[in-house]
């Protein structure tokens, strides 16, 4: 990923330094399974952690230098630990296969930058529970197809969104639990060649569960529910962003992204105030959903193995975790500053003339005895004298001076069904479901 879009903790999970102290510990741990059970030497499982522990420098320059002759990165890093360890190291990778030491790699940086993840949706969830809170009874209008529908309350669209990303982390714990199996069974999974204990040995040290049946790698169905999971995350970040970017339209100006002093919003008219913030996201988004293909369309590979993933995997793993890590943080931020307008709000919800009480008066006449299509004909020809006027007529007053509706409702009943408090009577029993 480019810096713009990267934050330095998700970036030093894919950095090649993590990633060869990783196969480094994969092919120690196991060369200390495989000295218990006699079959290497003691000193060789010595050998290795006394030069670790002393000189834990990884010169990735001169790995990459052998790789360029070799055509084979473990090689490359198993060639270069054998310089550094001396003849002991020959013992390493004993019956493994790079894929052992590649996809229980990739096990691990999944984990830890799922860990990562879950850090940035917890902060996230924080800041919307506290903006939820702060306007749990602020009124504005609830639209259906981008048009006045019912009036909700601010807090209600805060807590929607609460609840979805509590819904999207219950799912990386369950993704990161999938993913986090390790591999060392050998050419093809049989073990012919080193014991499953070893395995067994190098999962728990790692802190990884066994694959229970692997070809030459892990299953990449269990990766492609992964980068599946972090697509729906992105798509809930889209979900928010999207909405505070309607809001912040010139002629809507419920709530906006903060302006900071010495922003600016355009090179041409200094008037702007635009929502880059969220309109970011919303890219970022997409680019995280554009990894999720290539995942499912890994889990098809030949036999007990080809390595059309492997190319695919060096990209989507390292971009998906760190974009998605940055948007997580933006999308925080956002929420954290974000200027809300009760004021507009109010003034919305008062722009088109009392429309947005139209179903209680239907609901109100049909138990007054008329039937649902009547009763529906008659509030629906009021309320299109109000909308024709642009709210400029208003609804209440139209139905009181309509002979059908004054015929089975007083003036007071009629104003009773223009009460808006009577909408956010629930609010509470919405509020204790999602934040008990």
């Amino acid at each position: 990923m480019i810096p713009r879009y990267s934050r330095p903790d998700m970036v030093k999970i894919w950095e090649p330094e993590n990633r060869f102290r990783i196969w480094f510990e994969i092919e120690a741990h196991a060369t200390n399974a495989l000295a218990e059970r006699g079959v290497v030497p003691a000193s060789a499982a010595q050998a290795l952690w006394t030069w670790w522990n002393t000189n834990p420098t990884i010169d990735v320059a001169a790995i990459d230098a052998i790789e360029a002759v070799t055509k084979h990165d473990v090689i490359a890093f198993l060639t270069w630990v054998a310089e550094q360890v001396g003849d002991e190291a020959r013992f390493m990778h004993q019956g493994m296969t790079s894929s052992d030491v590649l996809d229980t790699c990739l096990a691990v940086q999944l984990t830890q930058a799922t860990d990562l993840l879950l850090a940035d949706m917890d902060a996230l969830l924080a800041a919307i529970k506290t903006r939820a809170m702060e306007h749990k009874l602020t009124p504005t209008i609830g639209r259906s197809h981008g048009i006045h529908a019912e009036p909700v309350t601010f807090g209600m669209k805060l807590a929607q969104a609460y609840a979805e990303f509590a819904r999207g982390r219950e799912r990386l714990v369950a993704a990161r639990a999938e993913i986090a199996t390790c591999v060392i069974s050998g050419a093809v999974g049989t073990f012919a060649n080193i014991d499953p204990e070893v395995e067994a040995h190098v999962a728990a040290k790692l802190g990884l569960a066994v694959e229970p049946v692997s070809t030459q790698v892990i299953p990449r169905d269990r990766h492609a529910m992964y980068f599946a999971t972090l697509g729906v995350i992105a798509s809930s970040i889209e979900r928010l962003a999207t909405e505070v970017r309607h809001l912040q339209r010139t002629e809507v100006l419920e709530a906006e992204e903060y302006f900071s002093p010495g922003q600016k919003g355009s090179s041409a008219m200094p008037h702007k105030r635009n929502p880059v913030l969220t309109e970011n996201l919303t890219g970022l988004a997409r680019m995280v959903r554009g990894y999720v293909t290539p995942a499912l369309e890994n889990v098809a590979l030949w036999h007990e193995r080809d390595i059309s993933h492997s190319s695919v995997e060096r990209y989507i793993g390292p971009d998906a975790t760190i974009t998605l890590d940055f948007a997580l943080g933006r999308l925080t931020g956002v929420i954290d500053k974000l200027l809300i307008y009760p004021e507009r709000m109010q003034k919305n919800l008062d722009r088109m003339g009392g429309l947005v009480h139209s179903q209680r008066v239907l609901l109100a006449l049909t138990q007054a005895g008329i039937s649902r299509e009547d009763s529906y004909r008659i509030v629906q020809r009021n309320a299109m004298k109000v909308w024709e006027s642009d709210g400029a007529e208003s609804l209440m007053e139209l139905l009181k001076a309509d002979p059908d509706v004054a015929a089975k409702m007083t003036a007071s009943e009629i104003e009773d069904r223009f009460n808006l408090d009577y909408h956010f009577k629930h609010i509470d029993t919405i509020f204790d479901r999602v934040f008990g």
